[in-house]
């Protein structure tokens, strides 16, 4: 484990595995970064970067902002941290929010790419409906965390359902720490809600911006939205994946990247 300089003289604890060029992997909102224990092993010729992000316990915990432009700068500055403390300009390779957080790292910084898996941006007629972040506070403040965690399972993780949710949850390892993360995860919600995406993301390092069938309609929606909106992307879709698709997928989502690279 080693670290950095974060904010206000406090240390972000990293993890680098292997060597070659720097690749700064961002996990999302439900996952640690034992997300990327899978899609490590695909990287080989690749130094990965694993952080933790704020508020998930290895660093400076994230204060309660509302707003999503100081939740984002906020993520933005621990990416920055950490480009500074690799040699040569990295490559970012987020998931859901981390994702989102490559996309504004990357319009802010030298980067030589990035790669976002289904960004966590909401489509206009989505985001007056999902309201999740007030739903989820309600649900902690009525002393349910539980139910607040399940809600953000059930819209983002299951949207078309599962035909046993708590059982399914009682044998995911990582659920009584997801519930642990829930005033997070309502940050991080409500910095998405806030979040406008521009007509056009100023970033002039090449992005590739993947989805997958089997996720969230809005997510791949908004997917296409951020291709659409930049100036040097590729857009692909993978075929049977859902929204965690870089851990579900490594060796396909990973085989993707790497043709990409080699342009």
């Amino acid at each position: 484990m080693q670290t950095t300089q974060f904010l206000d003289d406090a240390e972000i604890a990293f993890e680098q595995h292997g060597d070659g060029r720097p690749m700064v992997l961002l996990h999302g909102g439900m996952a640690p970064k034992e997300y990327w224990t899978p899609v490590r092993p695909h990287l080989e010729g690749y130094a990965a970067i694993v952080p933790q992000r704020p508020g998930f316990g290895t660093c400076l915990d994230a204060p309660a902002e509302t707003s999503a432009a100081d939740v984002l700068s906020r993520e933005v500055e621990y990416v920055r941290a950490l480009t500074d403390a690799v040699d040569g300009d990295p490559i970012l390779f987020g998931h859901s929010f981390g994702a989102l957080t490559a996309l504004e790292a990357a319009s802010e910084m030298e980067v030589e790419a990035a790669v976002a898996y289904e960004p966590a941006i909401l489509p206009e007629g989505f985001r007056r409906e999902a309201d999740l972040a007030d739903r989820m506070a309600d649900l902690v403040e009525d002393g349910n965390p539980r139910e607040a965690v399940k809600r953000y399972i059930e819209m983002v993780l299951h949207p078309d359902g599962i035909d046993d949710l708590d059982a399914w949850l009682e044998s995911w390892p990582v659920w009584p720490e997801c519930v642990n993360l829930v005033e997070e995860v309502i940050r991080m919600n409500r910095a998405v809600e806030q979040y406008r995406l521009p007509n056009r993301l100023d970033i002039d390092a090449p992005i590739l911006v993947l989805s997958g069938t089997d996720g969230p309609d809005f997510l791949r929606e908004s997917a296409r939205a951020v291709h659409d909106a930049l100036p040097r992307s590729r857009f692909v879709e993978f075929d049977g994946v859902s929204h965690s698709g870089p851990s579900e997928a490594p060796k396909l989502v990973t085989a993707e990247i790497e043709a990409f690279l080699a342009e």
